[in-house]
């Protein structure tokens, strides 16, 4: 089982925020997701969505720390990629429901 995360640089509500990712399925990234704490809100289409003071603890679990570039690549190839649709954001809705 391998996960990635990129650097947590994402600025929202703040906070900096990095990205989970599988590029092998949803339900591993789910499965890993709940083992470290992060709420399932915390899903985003085709990542989760994890703040700065997550990061240490997804690396400590196991999560290989990669650029972002190479992240979206990874899941991209896999057919793990879940583009947004026109007009939807993919910002943190709600810094409270992140944890």
């Amino acid at each position: 089982m391998t996960l990635y995360i990129d650097p947590p640089q994402w600025p929202g509500h703040g906070r900096m925020w990095s990205h989970l990712v599988s590029d092998v399925s949803f339900e591993e990234l789910h499965a890993f997701a709940a083992s470290i704490g992060a709420p399932s809100r915390a899903f985003d289409g085709d990542h989760y969505d994890l703040p700065s003071e997550r990061y240490a603890d997804a690396v400590a679990a196991g999560a290989v720390e990669i650029g972002s570039k190479e992240l979206v690549r990874r899941i991209t190839e896999a057919g793990l990629r879940r583009p947004k649709r026109r007009g939807e954001r993919r910002a943190v809705a709600d810094p409270a429901a992140r944890g």
